[in-house]
């Protein structure tokens, strides 16, 4: 496994994967803009910048246990994650994507470039089994810091998507890497755990039902 960059730790103004990086013309970041909502005109839409392309790396951990089958969490889960691989592919992002589901995390790729294998990992992610979350993102942070120190200066970025039903935990791990949190959690009783979550990560908060808005 890698480890990577020494990208700015704790929330950034702007933009849900760490700070916008609009530029108001050039190639279209669809991250960026698929995080705001819907595009509908052109004004909607995040633009990368013509600085200096160092290595990205885009991060994902996606929580498939029993629980986010509830009210099709899951199904439109992957559908944003579809979206965001299709983007990492044209954008010549190095993805890592963790699942936590079952007994334990399992990688499903670690910094390649992104590529078909993870479209057909995404047809095939079904819920169910426990939620070995906490030590998904143990795993994550442990490969963050040997990766920085291989390529110190690829940009990180993270995604959590849970729904956040998990039992309490005492403390997370520190990510030292900007992110977004995607809460999947439906239905008329939720825990509201994940916005907790993504405070003590310090990383940015959105309900799933917000990247369909306007």
């Amino acid at each position: 496994m890698g480890a990577d960059a020494k990208p700015r730790a704790g929330q950034h103004s702007h933009g849900k994967l760490g700070a916008s990086r609009s530029a108001g013309e050039g190639a279209v970041d669809w991250v960026q803009t698929l995080l705001r909502g819907r595009p509908r005109q052109v004004d909607d839409l995040a633009f990368k910048t013509r600085k200096s392309a160092a290595q990205e790396l885009w991060v994902v951990v996606v929580d498939a246990s029993a629980s986010t089958r509830r009210h099709q969490a899951l199904i439109d889960a992957k559908g944003l994650l579809v979206q965001l691989f299709e983007d990492a592919y044209r954008q010549r992002v190095r993805v890592a994507v963790l699942q936590a589901s079952g007994n334990s995390p399992q990688w499903q790729v670690s910094g390649a470039k992104a590529s078909k294998m993870l479209g057909d990992w995404l047809t095939t992610l079904g819920a169910g089994g426990g939620t070995p979350l906490l030590q998904a993102l143990e795993d994550v942070a442990g490969w963050l810091r040997l990766r920085r120190k291989q390529l110190p200066q690829e940009q990180q970025r993270f995604l959590l998507v849970t729904d956040g039903r998990l039992k309490a935990w005492t403390t997370l791990p520190v990510l030292e890497c900007p992110g977004l949190l995607i809460d999947i959690e439906r239905g008329p009783i939720r825990l509201g755990k994940s916005r907790q979550m993504a405070t003590e990560l310090a990383i940015d908060y959105l309900h799933i039902d917000e990247t369909v808005s306007c």
